[in-house]
């Protein structure tokens, strides 16, 4: 299988509930969601969504050939001096369009934990380590279960209480970034003060300005 890969990064997880830790990320291009026809100009698909992920054209971003090329170049990321705690997080657009059992394999033998961020409409392949699923309104779900589940909010039709029975760790709410981020982290901050069962997630790696 050939993957094509928007960019590959090695920096802090700025999200979620390993905010703070280092990671490789490895952004897939392409998303399931995404028709081409309502790109803005950062190249991303949905007003949710604030990630560029169309072309291969991004760090170290191209066409790999086979699963272990491409675990070689994330492997080459990870500071050599420290062979523990490997992490890598595959994110995209929608990662579980290309993802499969050779990668995710290739990953371990590197001795790697392998993490995805999806937006959970594909079912997640055998062998991930940790699963963060951000859902979309107006979009049926093919994961029902995971280790914490991201929602963004604002969305239009969006229920947050849709999403309580799922089986998940951890229940975060992120404020939709644009310009409306202040009212919405405000938004986001009442909603976990009115329903302990949500947590606030902030893009921290915004605020340090780092990849």
């Amino acid at each position: 299988m050939t993957y094509s890969i928007k960019e590959i990064f090695y920096t802090l997880q700025g999200e979620g509930a390993r905010a703070g830790r280092p990671a490789v990320f490895c952004r897939f291009s392409g998303c399931n969601l995404w028709s081409g026809r309502e790109a803005d100009r950062s190249g991303s698909a949905c007003r949710f969504c604030d990630t560029d992920f169309v072309g291969t054209d991004g760090m170290l971003g191209g066409k790999y050939r086979d699963s272990g090329a491409l675990a070689s170049v994330i492997d080459g990321l990870w500071p050599e001096s420290f062979a523990q705690e490997k992490y890598v997080v595959f994110t995209g657009g929608e990662p579980l369009l290309q993802l499969d059992a050779k990668l995710i394999d290739a990953m371990h033998d590197a001795g790697f934990e392998v993490a995805i961020e999806t937006n959970g409409t594909l079912p997640v392949p055998q062998g991930v380590d940790w699963v963060c699923v951000s859902p979309k309104a107006g979009t049926a779900l093919a994961v029902a279960g995971g280790n914490e589940l991201k929602v963004i909010i604002p969305q239009a039709g969006q229920t947050l209480a849709d999403y309580e029975f799922l089986a998940f760790e951890h229940f975060y709410v992120q404020p939709m970034d644009g310009p409306q981020h202040e009212e919405n982290t405000r938004l986001a901050i009442e909603t976990c003060l009115r329903n302990p069962r949500w947590k606030l997630s902030l893009q921290t790696h915004k605020y340090l300005q780092i990849p």
